[in-house]
């Protein structure tokens, strides 16, 4: 399904709004960390000033953003971010996928893509190599591919970038440290997480595991999967509370699910005297529910800054400026020049945006995201 900017807008503002309404989805780069601010929406420099080796950015390149969904806030602020990239550069970005987080959803967008002649997609995969048999024809058909917040694992062919909002392993950490550090370390504790094939969901799940072979004291006694919708993030949730009673700490690495977790605590106040919820949330959407106490913190990078990267890669891929092979470097810019890392196991060449945010009552109104 493609959208124009304007149904996006309207979708991602009813999203929010269901969000909330109904009882009630992430260093070793060379740039800096996310910022608080949206990325710049400069045109004023040259497209050959964002060169990243030799060369310059190709003119009148056709982006296809293929999202996990087209109705997820995130997912929105990311393809924005994406949409003001390539404008920097002369381009086109073209957002392009299903309303539910489904491989099957996303299909339709990666043809859509190959019958458009586009120069490159950019997609957060909703399913780790089901969607690999489309992205290979693409990739034949001479589209570079990069995947973005979500990879997806479809070995050498096609050879793609993955665009890593922070590093995997910190993120998973730093949830359990976070939830350890609020609750001492003790009780039982669940992952309320979003679709149970999302690649990235479930990389940081096992590093969330690892982790809490540090705290022997904490017991993760469920995961339960939300798929990204608020309706469905609530009933899990009180599925959850009904099997667990003693429930001490909830970790949601979803935006959505955090949101409609928080929803729900707010509005069931009793809980909180010993129920503590963290995860990964957007500011704009956590906000009053740090202030009023109902979470006192939570992490995540910026979303918009994540797509505006995925987008010079993408552009800088398609115009031969830069290459999968490790050390290669590009400039995506406002956010500075990043580096080509070397595949490891599980993940092919990928760049990494920056390390995440913690945001608590001290720092939340600073960001506007």
């Amino acid at each position: 399904m493609i959208r124009t900017r304007r149904l996006r807008r309207k979708a991602a503002s009813a999203f929010a709004i269901a969000a909330v309404g109904v009882t009630a989805a992430a260093c070793s780069s060379s740039a800096s960390s996310s910022s608080s601010t949206s990325p710049s929406t400069s045109t004023s420099a040259s497209a050959s000033a964002q060169a990243g080796g030799s060369g310059a950015i190709k003119q009148g390149l056709l982006v296809y953003f293929i999202p996990k969904d087209t109705q997820n806030p995130y997912e929105v602020i990311a393809d924005n971010g994406g949409e003001k990239a390539l404008a920097a550069l002369g381009g086109k970005v073209v957002v392009s996928s299903g309303t539910t987080d489904t491989a099957a959803a996303q299909i339709p967008s990666i043809q859509a893509a190959i019958q458009a002649h586009a120069n490159a997609i950019v997609i957060a995969g909703n399913d780790p190599s089901a969607l690999c048999p489309s992205l290979n024809r693409a990739a034949q058909a001479g589209i570079k591919i990069v995947s973005f917040d979500s990879d997806v694992t479809c070995g050498t062919s096609p050879n793609h970038l993955f665009i890593n909002q922070a590093n995997t392993e910190q993120i998973g950490e730093s949830e359990v440290s976070l939830l350890a550090s609020e609750i001492g370390g003790k009780g039982q504790i669940a992952i309320l997480s979003a679709a149970a094939s999302a690649t990235n969901q479930n990389a940081w799940i096992v590093y969330m595991k690892q982790e809490l072979a540090k705290y022997p004291n904490m017991k993760l006694v469920s995961t339960v999967y939300g798929n990204d919708d608020p309706a469905t993030s609530l009933q899990v949730l009180q599925g959850l509370l009904s099997a667990y009673p003693n429930l001490r700490g909830i970790i949601s690495p979803t935006t959505v699910g955090i949101s409609a977790a928080a929803q729900y605590l707010d509005t069931h106040k009793n809980l909180l005297s010993h129920l503590t919820l963290t995860g990964l949330g957007l500011p704009s959407l956590m906000r009053k529910y740090v202030e009023d106490g109902t979470v006192a913190k939570f992490e995540l990078w910026n979303p918009g800054n994540l797509g505006y990267l995925a987008g010079y890669a993408a552009a800088s891929l398609a115009s031969g400026v830069a290459s999968l092979t490790p050390g290669s470097t590009f400039k995506a810019g406002t956010l500075g020049s990043y580096t080509v890392l070397a595949p490891t196991p599980g993940v092919g060449p990928s760049v990494v945006l920056g390390p995440p945010t913690v945001f608590d009552k001290a720092n939340i109104n600073d960001f506007n995201f």
